[in-house]
């Protein structure tokens, strides 16, 4: 699967991960349906952090479409609440 982080680029992750990457997704839904700032910005560094570590970064010039989009590391609750959808950022 191919990951875009928004402002940063893309990331090559196997589906093998998503379980691990779930588990921060349905913190993140949690803490922004509760206002939550600090565990919120906390839970998405957390998110993309390990999409990094999981995965590998494409080279800048490549451009492959993207299986899942995620906000960048400095991407506010209202931001992060209009991309998600009934599953949050991640689906499954």
């Amino acid at each position: 699967m191919i990951v875009r982080i928004m402002g940063e680029g893309q990331v090559r992750l196997d589906d093998g991960h998503l379980t691990e990457l779930n588990k921060l997704d349905d913190e993140l839904l949690t803490e922004l349906e509760g206002g939550d700032q600090s565990g919120f910005r906390r839970t998405l560094v957390a998110l993309l952090e390990a999409v990094h570590r999981l995965g590998t970064p494409l080279p800048d010039d490549s451009l492959e479409p993207s299986d899942l989009i995620l906000p960048s590391p400095d991407a506010t609750l209202e931001e992060v609440r209009e991309m998600l959808s009934d599953d949050g950022l991640i689906p499954g």
